[in-house]
């Protein structure tokens, strides 16, 4: 087992703040794994280096994040992403003004997607 870096450290730590102790528990990164490598960077990269800044709060980072998932239709993404707002305190009515932003500059077919991916994550939450 290689150590890991700092920035990998940082983005553990950032990723379990975002996303939760139990999301980041049941998805291990796993070391030697075909992803094995893939994964570590995308943590140091994701995590360490973009989610880690000081400037922007995670309630930002999270409503810019929704959005652009969104405007790309990564629809598994958005709704892990949508999920961590209990995490970050991206509100629902923040969420709503992402995927409204999402429809002028992506158009109203992605937003009209993400929409209901948010319906039903957001229902989903409501539940338990």
């Amino acid at each position: 087992m290689t150590e890991k870096s700092e920035r990998y450290r940082q983005g553990m730590e950032t990723r379990r703040q975002v996303l939760g102790d139990a999301f980041v528990a049941a998805a291990p990164v796993s070391e030697g794994a075909l992803n094995g490598p893939f994964l570590e960077m995308a943590t140091e990269a994701s995590w360490g280096h973009v989610w880690s800044r000081p400037h922007w709060s995670h309630r930002e980072r999270s409503m810019v994040t929704i959005a652009i998932l969104a405007a790309l239709g990564h629809h598994e993404e958005l709704a892990l992403h949508i999920r961590s707002t209990v995490n970050t305190g991206c509100s629902r009515e923040d969420i709503q003004e992402a995927l409204m932003h999402c429809a002028i500059y992506a158009g109203v077919p992605a937003a009209n997607g993400a929409f209901k991916v948010a319906k039903a994550v957001l229902a989903e939450m409501d539940e338990t």
